[in-house]
């Protein structure tokens, strides 16, 4: 009797030829069958963005045993749901989302291509885990994350995810002393725009920032554990109700 192999669908926001994608495959492939959907350049902090103003495309990049890899024009969202609709054969097992070259951890969830893809996997019933390190560097190290990364697949695709809810994983650059589920830290953005002037005097701005820690003593938050060495594994969800405001504001709006 044939047993087939698990389904993993991959994607990201890096782009389809960042080193971040190309190690999340080789590791996947371990796993079972895998299909990758990716865009075809850098769609950073595109969070759950939709490509509705002009038509998507997408083309095989290559095609041997067990991997299947394409590149799309449209942003992380797009290229689930392209995958789920016209690509792959069945229901994938399994989507993964990264390596993300930088932190999602924190507020960044809200912003994150990489996270966006991870809900719409999870929208559609999908188990479903987004993956970054704390480095921006296009050749940033992955060797240590790794094994976590083998690991937390490995133990998802066994025992699934229950529904509405997916994983943000976030890994500190450098060694790595373990693993913590954690909170998603209470914190913002600040100084974020940067001024500057063209030959011409007109005014034009760039997108920068500091991440200000608006809990830095708390011990159970992704934020803190990145700074002391471990990954963080911070369970997200699709339901964004507050349920315990309900009650406040019906009270409120009488």
């Amino acid at each position: 009797m044939l047993i087939e192999k698990p389904l993993i669908l991959i994607t990201n926001d890096d782009g389809d030829f960042a080193k971040g994608i190309a190690v999340l495959t080789e590791l996947m492939t371990q796993l079972g069958e895998v299909v990758v959907v990716a865009p075809d350049g850098p769609r950073s902090a595109q969070s759950n963005a939709l490509t509705v103003t002009q038509p998507i495309r997408f083309h095989l990049l290559e095609e041997h045993d067990g991997l299947t890899r394409y590149s799309c024009s449209g942003t992380p969202t797009d290229c689930v749901k392209l995958a789920i609709n016209e690509i792959v054969p069945r229901k994938p097992d399994l989507l993964v989302s990264g390596i993300n070259h930088g932190s999602n951890a924190a507020v960044n969830v809200i912003y994150s291509g990489t996270m966006g893809a991870v809900l719409e996997g999870c929208e559609n019933g999908i188990p479903s885990v987004g993956f970054s390190i704390c480095d921006y560097s296009p050749d940033a190290d992955f060797s240590a994350f790794a094994p976590y990364i083998v690991e937390i697949a490995r133990k998802v695709l066994a025992n699934g995810l229950d529904h509405g809810i997916c994983l943000n994983v976030n890994a500190p650059s450098g060694p790595i002393k373990g693993m913590k589920v954690a909170r998603q830290c209470d914190g913002r953005w600040v100084k974020e725009i940067v001024k500057k002037t063209d030959p011409r005097d007109r005014a034009y701005y760039w997108l920068t920032g500091e991440f200000e820690n608006h809990e830095p003593e708390s011990t159970d938050t992704d934020e803190w554990a990145l700074a002391n060495g471990l990954v963080s594994v911070v369970p997200t969800k699709i339901d964004m109700t507050s349920h315990e405001q309900l009650s406040k504001i019906a009270d409120l709006l009488k």
